[in-house]
This record gives structure tokens, C-alpha cells and sequence, in this order.
């Protein structure tokens, strides 16, 4: 990762599976306000939301990304393992699901083919598979860069992009929110999805338990470098939701966290949060759990 030249905002979309709507509220609300992003960097589900954005980081492309998410069933992204994947797994293939589904999804909605076309310059992060080293893909075919970003491992294959092969960005020894302040970011918009802090079972599928523990790994990642980089750069945190109970695996509660994050972000923007630079407790760990 390389330095370039000073950009004013910008916008930081993490990781979180099914929540990743929540960061679509989020920018509904900065849209809203007029608050405009110069660079986006982002990772797993938070990379698609970026991408998506910054096509089109209007209120109607906005819209756009809200209706792809309302309209979104597990089966688009995670589809049930066939016969087919279950033999490939006894005969030692390293993954359980197939990418055909989210591939297609992507293919179908994404408004620009190449990372390099978008209108606001977009920064993918990935892992090196081997090594867990961090990789930026700013150019070349976006739908691959999106698939590496989100190629949970043992869920989903790596991805190959040129000599390396790549993973889930919440892996990287890097955060979205170090790359962008690599960039020179003089302004960092944080859009975090928070944690099921009020969740009541743990995670029963497989492809469920990857998910979460990545998750679990990729707030820890971001909490820490929101502290580290807060001291050398003007930082503003969304406030994640909290209590959330839904799971990062769960697509049928995304309207309402889009609605519930587009209500507290705006609140949260009145009354003034993008000045006060303060860290939001809920990206902390904790939890408000009740006897099942």
C-alpha cells in the first residue's frame, strides 16, 4: 500500500455478513445530510457496499443498493451445499459453497465493470491467503476484486488475482480504516456494523460459525485501529446498532436494521457526531443477554 496525494473524507465500510445493511442506512443517512465521500475503502460485504456506492453515491444509487438489499435471501449469497460440494469436500476440496450465486448477484446489480470506472475512487481489501498480509485492489475487474473480499475461507474459494491468492479482507493484518488513513485521508467516516451483542444461541451451520467468527475477529481488528489511527487523523464512528440481536447470517431482518440505522444515524449526525470524534462504546465487546 502506497501513499497518494491528501483526499478531504473518507468513507470506511467494514465487514459483517447479513448486517451490512445496517451500513446501508448509514449512508442513506450521510447522503441525506450531504455528507460526500472522496475515497472508499472497504472490506467483505463492506467492499460490495462501497462499490455499489461509489457507482453512483447519489441518493438514487443509494435507493438502488437499499432494493438490492431488501430484496436479498441467504440463498443469493450462501446457497445450501449440494450433493456436488458435499463429494468435493470428501474428496478434499477446501471449500463448502459455491460462488455462482453471489458472482451472478453482483454481476447483475454492480454499475461498472472495472474498480477503475467507478465515480468515486473505491479501494478493495483483501487477505493473501497464505500469508494474511494485506492487499489493496484499486484497478482492474470489480466483481473479482468484491469475491476475493468476501472468500470466507473454507466457505468460499480464494480468489486468484494475479500471482496471489485471496480472502476475506477481515482477515488482512490491515484494517479499511489504516489503508484509508495510508491514502491520506484527512477525514475518516467510519461505517461499522457493530456486533450481535444481544444474539441468544451460537451459531448452529457451519458456513454460520465462519461467518461469525470472522466477524467476531474483524470488530477486534477495527476497534483497535479506530483507537490507534484516532490519535493521527480525524475519525467520526458511526454508532453501530445496539442491542442487536439479528446474526451476521441472517438476511431476513435487513429492511428493518436499514430503517433503524438511517433513524440513529441521522440522530446521530443532528446532533452533531461527525464533530465530536468520540469512539462509540458498542464497538466494544459486550453483550445484553437474557435466559433463553
Amino acid at each position: 500500500m502506497s501513499e497518494t496525494t491528501a483526499v478531504s473524507t473518507a468513507f470506511v465500510l467494514a465487514g459483517g455478513g447479513s448486517l451490512g445493511a445496517i451500513e446501508v442506512g448509514m449512508l442513506k443517512a450521510l447522503v441525506a445530510r450531504g455528507v460526500r465521500a472522496d475515497l472508499l475503502v472497504g472490506a467483505s460485504v463492506g467492499a460490495v457496499n462501497a462499490a455499489y456506492f461509489a457507482g453512483d453515491p447519489t441518493p438514487a444509487g443509494v435507493g438502488h443498493l437499499e432494493r438490492v438489499w431488501r430484496g436479498l435471501r441467504r440463498a443469493d449469497v450462501f446457497p445450501l451445499p449440494t450433493i456436488r460440494t458435499v463429494l468435493g469436500l470428501a474428496a478434499g476440496r477446501g471449500h463448502l459453497l459455491d460462488p455462482s450465486p453471489l458472482r451472478r448477484l453482483l454481476e447483475r446489480h454492480l454499475p461498472y465493470g472495472r474498480l477503475e470506472e467507478a465515480r468515486v475512487p473505491c479501494h478493495v481489501l483483501a487477505a493473501d491467503v497464505l500469508d494474511g498480509s494485506p492487499v489493496v485492489v484499486s484497478d482492474g475487474p470489480a466483481v473479482e476484486a468484491l469475491l476475493a473480499s468476501t472468500a470466507i475461507p473454507g466457505v468460499f474459494p480464494p480468489v486468484g488475482i494475479g500471482a496471489r491468492h485471496l480472502v476475506d479482507g477481515s482477515l488482512a493484518s490491515a484494517t479499511p480504516v489504516s489503508v484509508a488513513a495510508e491514502m491520506g485521508a484527512r477525514r475518516i467516516v467510519v461505517l461499522a456494523t457493530g456486533l450481535s451483542c444481544a444474539a441468544r444461541r451460537p451459531p448452529s451451520r457451519a458456513a454460520e460459525a465462519a461467518l461469525h467468527a470472522l466477524h467476531l475477529l474483524a470488530v477486534r481488528f477495527l476497534a483497535a485501529d479506530v483507537v490507534r489511527i484516532g490519535a493521527r487523523a480525524t475519525l467520526a464512528v458511526v454508532p453501530p446498532l445496539c442491542p442487536l440481536a439479528t446474526s451476521s447470517y441472517d438476511f431476513t431482518a435487513a429492511a428493518a436494521l436499514i430503517d433503524r440505522a438511517e433513524r440513529t444515524t441521522l440522530d446521530w449526525l443532528d446532533a452533531g457526531g461527525l464533530e465530536a470524534g468520540s469512539i462509540p462504546p458498542q464497538l466494544g465487546p459486550h453483550a445484553h443477554r437474557t435466559a433463553a
